[in-house]
């Protein structure tokens, strides 16, 4: 029965994965005719120069600024909605809506909420005498706002992902667990910190994975609402992949570009993993 399944996901991964590796140590180019081995020329110049150095630094940021505010408001709002109130089902839908909408679509409606000259959320501000007229915010003209707006959108994105998988979790804790702290008399900071959050810890690491990953080798947002600008402040290592190898038409250069994340996830990975089996509750 795992057949099928097995095979999908080579098929789905193993092959693009196989693909740019190879085009990662070759000359191919868009267009070209040749398929030469260049062995490992094209990590060594691209590593060294100063647009790769900058994504990566980019991607640190944003992934990790990122997956914080995800985790914290992921875990707000999975606490608000195990408990029992009316329209919770409504609740549930909304926060669900921008993980089912086309990501697409979500950022394009972004692009138009934080643009410089019709900014919805600039004619908000100026509405309620926060900013002068005229005088609003250059969202995506400015470095530091650029990645502010970036990180806000990624998390708004992730954001439903991570609450129903930790909400999961809330529910697989038995209510005798709940009931034996109320009966001690533990009060609610105690009973979040000593007993459901310990217990839903595995679960927040799944959360904590899975967002990881997505924040590294996301692309949509940064191509949609910055395209790496201003002055490459936002460009993260997958966007710069795209650019290079499609947009720049160099296959091969932006094929080790893309090639490079694979370490740099497993390394985050097996950092993550260690920290959490340092601290799992015994």
């Amino acid at each position: 029965m795992l057949g099928p399944a097995v095979l999908y996901i080579l098929l789905l991964v193993g092959v693009p994965f196989l693909l740019a590796l190879y085009y990662s140590v070759s000359d191919i180019t868009m267009g070209g005719r040749t398929l030469g081995f260049v062995g490992l020329r094209h990590f060594a110049a691209v590593v060294g120069t100063p647009k790769f150095q900058t994504a990566l630094k980019n991607t640190f940021v944003f992934a990790i600024s990122a997956q914080v505010a995800v985790m914290v408001l992921a875990t707000v709002l999975a606490l608000a909605l195990s408990r029992d109130f009316r329209g919770k089902w409504v609740v549930r839908l909304l926060i669900l809506l921008p993980w089912v909408a086309p990501v697409s679509l979500g950022a394009i409606g972004w692009l138009w909420i934080l643009d410089s000259t019709y900014s919805v959320l600039n004619w908000v501000l100026e509405a309620l005498g926060l900013v002068p007229p005229y005088g609003g915010f250059m969202w995506l003209g400015v470095p530091h706002l650029a990645m502010g707006s970036i990180v806000v959108v990624h998390v708004w994105r992730i954001l439903p992902l991570a609450t129903v998988i930790l909400l999961a979790g809330l529910s697989s804790i038995p209510q005798d667990i709940h009931d034996a702290a109320q009966v001690d008399g533990a009060g609610f900071w105690r009973h979040l910190f000593q007993i459901t959050l310990p217990l839903v810890r595995p679960i927040m690491l799944v959360a904590g994975l899975f967002g990881l990953v997505l924040a590294f080798t996301d692309m949509i947002v940064v191509f949609v609402l910055t395209r790496g600008g201003p002055y490459d402040t936002t460009q993260v290592l997958a966007s710069l992949a795209f650019f290079t190898g499609v947009q720049a038409g160099d296959l091969a250069e932006g094929a080790a570009i893309a090639v490079f994340l694979f370490p740099l996830l497993v390394a985050v990975a097996v950092v993550f993993l260690r920290v959490a089996r340092r601290t799992e509750v015994t």
